[in-house]
């Protein structure tokens, strides 16, 4: 189509009305996105339909082109500027009684304005209006109309990005079920795609373990474009995106590195460079790159060492072979302090997390679908909480205390009184034996395989941070739970800056992390992630406060410190360092996506997790912590430990001052990307005026004095 052909042609009336052919105009902006010319042309010929529908007072041709800004500008990654836009929408739709005289449209509008919101990071807004767009299209669809399936997509986004990832996972599935059902050919259906590429993604956010599940998703997306000859589409990207990130995640890294570099020509060829969609594909691609070098660095010497380790077996096999004992495989044993074996010993190692969901799903969720059936739809589960298992960090030696087969159950204040003793009782009665299964997966009350390794599953012995009152699973009130943790029963509103600045890292990190298995009312999930939505103004002022304990710890007195020869008050200085840059880190890439800085046993098994995430902010600086902590004693108190290359104090405290400056340099960096800043000063102490000139409060609590 030639360009002529794209512009609105409308004829102004002398009384200054003018014309407006709303298909027309969406012919038009079809044209320019068929031509891949959306980054130069989109905008100006949106902004003109914009004023020629305000001039012919034509209200429904502007709510047409305003669903179009949305779209457009969510895809450009402005999301501040899409909200006007969204509530002008809003605002339209409600003053032409939409919801009453075209249902479809009201629905639509509904969709277009949550997603908007949940791209700018308004997900309570967003939620909210996602539930209302469910409402309207329970009436104006049919059941089996492809809009229910894109809302169910974009519910599960809102899931995924607040941290509800079961649920993200559900939606996805009804989604592609009602796509599969209502395709006449599902095999060359691109929404069929676009949801496996989704399912694809959520399932690595899940877990590492499910990368093999998530390449197949992936790899069924991309054969469907491919059918349908559709290389050339963003949707395509997507899809490459997807499966370079799940192989990944699997550890084959040459087609992630493919299938990054292919997904970025096709986002240039659609969107341009200048987009978050570009910007975030390219960072992955670096990743994905120096992931390989290293490993094919290390593969070169693990052959090497191999190689010299078989040649001298063999050599020694030839003299002294190995006696009977020697050749058995040693399987791992569980002590407790007085010698006794406490937990058997299992060939796989069984998360936590996996022992709860399989405790849950095998005796739980019959007890409550059995004798409570009547509360079923109001009884939420999961595992949350203090422990190591509710962080994902457990390991065997974590199952010498406080182990057990156990998960949580959450009622409102009111069920807790009608059921909540009788439940616990019968919480309690249930059987704790499993089984494990040749895949190492844990199964409860008879129902492992017919090969399983038998196990009596005697619980660890739990320490008294774990009984009583302080006891981590059962049944709760949801209020009773959270205000054990924080100190109240749900998060501090939005405008309380003060209890918010109260509540410490670890706090919040314990009170959000974990997974939930079953939340029918939603309840208990609301309430949880009310703590991960930090007020903006809230980060920021602790962003500032980080800043200034790293200048001050770092910069200025770990080295004044060292020349004074204080090695314990340099050694201090040196933590304080770590844990503000540490707790920074997760600051930057904002609590509501990656959580919080849990306490200082799990700290850096968060931060290298964190660190290992695709297009993670200040990915480096985890290592470059952990290499001033290895050095920490040869700095502050003398002696060898700066490797091969130098012996005593001075050569570790040089390598990490200078480590300290990079980083900071680093964070200064960063800080300039965000917009944060215009300061290039790398002292980090003088960036604290900047990033609170970004505060809009002006309660004293979110500043510096």
């Amino acid at each position: 189509m030639a360009d002529s052909d794209v512009n609105l042609n409308m004829d102004n009336c002398d009384d200054g009305c003018a014309t407006f052919d709303a298909q027309r105009f969406l012919r038009g902006l079809d044209a320019i996105f068929d031509a891949h010319k959306a980054p130069e042309q989109a905008e100006p010929y949106l902004q003109k339909a914009r004023t020629e529908a305000e001039h012919s007072h034509n209200d429904a041709g502007l709510l047409t082109v305003l669903n179009e800004t949305m779209g457009f500008y969510r895809s450009q990654g402005r999301h501040t500027d899409n909200l006007p836009i969204i509530r002008e929408s809003l605002s339209i739709a409600d003053h032409l009684h939409l919801q009453e005289i075209d249902p479809q449209a009201w629905a639509t509008t509904l969709i277009n304005a949550a997603t908007g919101m949940r791209a700018a990071g308004q997900y309570e807004e967003a939620e909210q209006l996602y539930r209302q767009a469910l409402d309207a299209a329970a009436s104006a669809f049919s059941p089996t109309d492809r809009r229910l399936a894109a809302l169910h997509n974009n519910m599960s986004m809102l899931y995924s990005e607040t941290g509800r990832l079961n649920q993200a996972k559900r939606e996805l599935e009804q989604a592609l079920d009602l796509l599969e059902q209502s395709s006449p050919d599902a095999s060359a259906d691109i929404d069929v795609a676009s949801t496996h590429t989704n399912l694809a993604l959520l399932l690595l956010q899940m877990d590492r373990y499910w990368a093999g599940d998530a390449i197949q998703h992936a790899q069924k997306a991309l054969k469907i474009y491919r059918t349908g000859h559709l290389e050339h589409s963003a949707h395509y990207a997507s899809a490459l995106a997807g499966y370079a990130q799940a192989c990944y995640m699997a550890g084959c890294l040459q087609d992630a590195v493919s299938g990054y570099e292919h997904a970025l020509s096709v986002i240039e060829e659609c969107y341009g460079r200048n987009t978050d969609y570009y910007h975030t594909t390219a960072v992955n691609l670096e990743v994905a790159k120096q992931a390989l070098h290293k490993h094919m660095s290390l593969s070169h010497k693990t052959r090497e060492s191999q190689e010299y380790q078989e040649s001298q077996e063999s050599l020694e096999s030839q003299h002294s072979p190995k006696s009977i004992e020697s050749q058995k495989s040693s399987e791992p044993h569980y002590m407790t302090e007085s010698g006794a074996s406490s937990i058997p010993a299992i060939s796989h190692h069984i998360s936590g997390l996996a022992l709860s969901r399989a405790f849950w799903n095998d005796l739980g969720k019959p007890l409550v679908a059995g004798a409570y059936s009547a509360y079923q739809g109001r009884i939420a589960a999961g595992l949350v909480g203090y422990g190591s298992e509710c962080f994902g960090f457990d390991d065997e030696l974590s199952r010498d205390h406080d182990f057990a087969p156990r998960f949580c159950l959450w009622l409102t204040d009111e069920d807790y009184d009608a059921i909540g003793e009788q439940l616990q009782a019968d919480y309690d009665a249930l059987s704790r034996d499993f089984t494990v299964d040749e895949q190492g997966k844990p199964h409860f009350a008879g129902h492992g395989s017919a090969n399983s390794d038998a196990l009596a599953a005697s619980q660890s012995p739990l320490t008294p941070r774990a009984q009583g009152e302080f006891r981590r699973d059962g049944v709760f009130r949801i209020g009773d739970f959270f205000e054990r943790i924080t100190l109240f029963r749900e998060a501090p509103a939005q405008n309380d800056y003060a209890s918010w600045l109260s509540l410490e890292d670890a706090t919040l990190a314990t009170a959000t992390n974990g997974q939930v298995f079953a939340d029918p009312l939603g309840m208990f999930s609301k309430t949880r992630q009310g703590f991960k939505f930090m007020p903006e103004d809230v980060r920021l002022s602790l962003i500032s406060q980080r800043l200034g304990m790293m200048a001050q710890a770092g910069q200025y007195n770990l080295p004044r410190m060292l020349q004074r020869g204080d090695g314990a008050a340099a050694m201090l200085s040196i933590h304080e360092f770590v844990n503000a840059t540490a707790s920074l880190v997760f600051l930057i890439n904002e609590p509501v996506s990656v959580g919080y800085l849990p306490y200082y046993k799990w700290q850096f098994a968060a931060l290298r997790k964190l660190s290992r995430r695709m297009a993670t902010r200040l990915a480096g600086v985890c290592e470059q912590l952990e290499d001033i902590l290895r050095l920490g004693s040869a700095a502050c108190f003398g002696g060898a430990g700066f490797g091969e290359g130098g012996k005593g104090a001075k050569p570790a405290a040089d390598h990490i001052i200078a480590t300290i400056e990079r980083i900071c340099s680093d964070v200064v960096d960063e800080l300039l990307r965000e917009g944060l800043t215009d300061s290039h000063e790398t002292f980090v102490e003088w960036q604290r005026p900047y990033v609170e000139e970004h505060i809009k409060s002006d309660a004293s609590c979110l500043h510096s004095l």
